[in-house]
């Protein structure tokens, strides 16, 4: 049976994300132990481009099927994994994309809530946290998804919320979601 696309994320409220999020059962890949069984010839590129043997893979329904199975393992690397196999994947940076940002409220009763290149939707917590990495290229901003697996937060959505936290009176400036500080400087 295809998964259903997800719903148009700008027609959402905050409580409609937080019930969506609810509802949305992920497999159980924590508890999967195969034995290792090679490489799965497949990337995700710096800007969410999910490849297979050096092409795109063009379907979203696949992309979004194949990052529910994925996990990263103790060691920082990740694989695919199901009952009965598991195969490397190469990560350039983050396995996924924050996309798109839905802010509700503002000070200590924000909400900020991200949709991700596979459709996904996280509301930045204390369960799912934001940090800020200094690089040559300029800041790199992640949200906490799942299981060790973050989403590079593109740079339109960083945008937004450099603004957001700026707009604020805190030194060093930041930005509260679902009752958790975090501030923009590494």
């Amino acid at each position: 049976m295809p998964m259903a696309p997800p719903p148009a994320f700008d027609t959402l409220t905050i409580a409609d994300i937080a019930r969506l999020a609810d509802e949305d059962r992920l497999p159980p890949v924590e508890r999967w132990h195969p034995d290792h069984c090679g490489p799965s010839d497949m990337r995700i590129a710096r800007d969410g481009t999910w490849y297979h043997q050096g092409s795109p893979i063009g379907r979203p329904a696949m992309v979004r099927a194949f990052s529910r199975i994925l996990r990263r393992e103790p060691d920082g690397s990740y694989v695919l994994v199901t009952p009965v196999e598991k195969l490397d994947i190469d990560v350039e940076d983050a396995p996924f994309v924050a996309v798109e940002l839905k802010a509700e409220g503002t000070g200590k009763d924000s909400q900020l809530a991200f949709r991700l290149n596979t459709g996904e939707i996280v509301t930045a917590s204390a369960e799912h946290p934001l940090r800020f990495e200094e690089h040559a290229d300029g800041p790199h901003p992640y949200v906490h998804v799942r299981g060790g697996l973050e989403a590079l937060i593109a740079r339109p959505v960083y945008y937004e919320l450099a603004e957001r936290a700026l707009a604020g009176d805190h030194d060093p400036p930041g930005l509260w979601s679902g009752g958790s500080f975090f501030p923009i400087a590494p």
